[in-house]
């Protein structure tokens, strides 16, 4: 089993607030935020952890201006089988502690690898700092939603051999997380086959409206609220999931991507879950709620509560084959559009398209794609 990981629960005790205190309330989030805000800038890197199969990575980010690191675990099958790419699932953690449940996220998921429930892939863990909500802050500060879409996914793709494409990625996360997921998922759906909001939130439409329940101090939330969205309702309201995906409905029911959401019977998140899904029902978009009777707050409980619906879930947007590397189009043969890829990417370069990883797409790949030609064993 899987403990807590740590989230946010939901919103806090500000409901209905009078436009006038709001603007009370927002001087004394400026103030507050430097509590939090001011270290900003040294949160974009975490102590590294250590478990097989687990890594600690750095890498440079152009939105960031700074090095910013990530876990990584690599399954057995990635030393083992060096021709072979794997799709990525993203895991978003919770609020409160970017290194929290990383742990035991890897242990559910490589158990689940080694018992052939799901198939090899690599867990990618950013840092979300405590509390960026996977959002890019109103002030440009913290540009989180900006460093994983387009910094950290394309370091990722260019330095592991990952199916570096919308097939081979899935986007999950819990409570903080599960709220970033639909907000990245949803945003860019090119990217991702599968998103997963688990215990998801904040996903109200008012930051300011908690859910009852909740344990967050109203100081602290004051101060998120100032940090992330310059205690702005009209901004917080942009950045919600809600917003984005009712913007982006016909580009995520085009893309066909398999949306769930998950959440405990007791979690004080529940209603505003519900609601999100009677929205995605209102716009088309396909998806599924589940329910877990009696689970609260609590990552690892709705993991394994899930059962074999969870496998399904992870198994089914990745049913495409991609087993070789030398199959850059992932269309279950290596033929000539996998060596048009390569004429067309010829030179220095690290994409899917340098097969033998040595920085330079040349002749080196295109005898690696010739010895792998035909159907896909």
């Amino acid at each position: 089993m899987m403990h807590p990981m740590p989230s946010i629960r939901g919103a806090h005790r500000f409901p209905h607030v009078p436009a006038a205190r709001r603007v009370i309330l927002g001087v004394i989030a400026a103030v507050l935020c430097c509590c939090i805000g001011s270290r900003a800038s040294a949160q974009w890197t975490t102590a590294p952890l250590s478990a097989p199969g687990l890594e600690y990575r750095l890498f440079s980010s152009a939105a960031a201006g700074t090095t910013v690191s990530f876990h990584i675990y690599l399954p057995p099958a990635y030393a083992n089988q060096p021709n072979r790419r794997f799709p990525v699932l993203y895991w978003l953690h919770g609020s409160g502690d970017p290194l929290g449940g990383i742990l035991q996220a890897t242990s559910f998921f490589s158990s689940a690898m080694g018992q052939g429930r799901i198939p090899p892939m690599l867990i990618v863990f950013p840092n979300g700092m405590n509390y960026s909500m996977w959002c890019n802050s109103r002030n440009g500060v913290v540009p989180m939603e900006t460093v994983v879409l387009d910094d950290l996914i394309p370091h990722v793709d260019a330095t592991f051999r990952t199916i570096a494409r919308r097939n081979g990625r899935i986007v999950d996360g819990f409570s903080m997380g599960g709220a970033g997921a639909g907000r990245l998922g949803f945003r860019r759906p090119d990217l991702f086959a599968g998103i997963s909001m688990l215990g998801a939130g904040p996903i109200q439409t008012d930051f300011l409206d908690e859910p009852p329940g909740s344990t967050i101090p109203p100081k602290q939330r004051l101060a998120i609220y100032e940090m992330v969205w310059g205690s702005d309702p009209l901004y917080y309201l942009s950045q919600n999931p809600r917003t984005i995906v009712t913007d982006r409905a016909e580009a995520v029911i085009a893309a066909q991507i398999r949306v769930r959401q998950g959440i405990g019977s007791l979690d004080t998140l529940l209603t505003m879950n519900q609601e999100f899904d009677a929205l995605l029902t209102g716009l088309g978009v396909p998806h599924s709620l589940t329910v877990l009777p009696g689970l609260d707050h609590n990552a690892g409980a709705v993991l394994n509560t899930l059962g074999q619906a969870n496998w399904d879930f992870y198994n089914s947007p990745l049913a495409i084959p991609c087993r070789l590397a030398a199959d850059i189009d992932c269309s279950g043969a290596v033929n000539g559009a996998d060596l048009a890829a390569i004429l067309a990417n010829w030179g220095p370069g690290h994409g899917p398209e340098d097969l033998d990883g040595d920085g330079l797409v040349g002749g080196s790949d295109i005898a690696q794609l010739l010895s792998n030609w035909g159907p896909v064993p």
